[in-house]
């Protein structure tokens, strides 16, 4: 399994402090049955910004630790970006890293409680460049809980969105693991991600999430298969988005 969004690397962001923890993290990797990670540290989000050749730096520190204690783990380049007006003129002057610094995709975080008036210029600004913009745990952004339809326009439109595995594995409560669950089955999330921080409270779910898609549809919706052909720049299988017709989705799910 590849994963898309993790923060591995150590002393650049919320993730693990030190090598101690970021090797703690790549064992329990491994041990969810990851082979790829994309490391996607925040970056412009307020508090952190993490410059494309330092994430490449500190990439091959971390490939490094996997490799002198032989776990069979990679580690790939990327970045977490908060959204902002000029994604795409940056991304032209090279300091915008894709997913696996070889890849036309390129993970976009949402502030958690809006989609901003600027989204949609911004993410056809950055398809105009050449880029697919990815969304981020949409399933945790409180107004498209409150109004799918506004992630619906911008996957219309062309963007991909990721849900975190423990969203789909239920740690964050019924109500979200439904909703993940939702946006999945209306083609409005292509990949699960770990989005993992650390070993002990926001940790990878990644297998488990799996097992939660396949136990209930048979297959894990071509999760896998997306996130593999991402790393290989092969295209993925999407198919039409699907709006999810309820009004006021998420008041309904807080009042049962």
């Amino acid at each position: 399994m590849i994963d898309i969004h993790c923060h591995i690397l150590h002393g650049v962001d919320d993730g693990p402090q030190n090598e101690t923890d970021t090797l703690a993290m790549l064992h329990k990797a491994v041990e969810d049955g990851i082979t790829d990670i994309i490391a996607t540290p925040h970056h412009r989000n307020r508090h952190y910004i993490n410059e494309k050749q330092d994430v490449l730096a500190r990439v091959d520190e971390v490939n490094a630790l996997a490799k002198e204690n032989r776990l069979p783990v990679a580690i790939h380049p990327g970045q977490e970006i908060r959204i902002y007006g000029e994604i795409a003129e940056d991304y032209s002057r090279g300091e915008i890293l894709t997913l696996a610094d070889n890849t036309n995709y390129v993970l976009v975080e949402l502030p958690s409680s809006q989609v901003p008036a600027y989204t949609e210029r911004v993410l056809y600004e950055m398809q105009v460049a050449g880029l697919v913009p990815i969304i981020a745990h949409p399933e945790r952004n409180s107004a498209v809980m409150e109004d799918p339809g506004k992630l619906y326009t911008l996957i219309n439109q062309g963007a991909l969105s990721q849900v975190t595995a423990a969203s789909v594995a239920g740690d964050f409560g019924k109500k979200i693991q439904k909703f993940s669950m939702e946006l999945l089955e209306h083609e409005l999330a292509h990949f699960i991600a770990s989005d993992a921080h650390d070993t002990k409270n926001r940790g990878f779910a990644v297998k488990r999430a799996l097992e939660v898609i396949e136990a209930s549809h048979g297959h894990d919706l071509g999760v896998s298969d997306n996130a593999d052909r991402l790393l290989k720049g092969q295209s993925l299988h999407l198919n039409p988005p699907l709006e999810i017709k309820s009004k006021g989705f998420w008041s309904k799910l807080l009042s049962r």
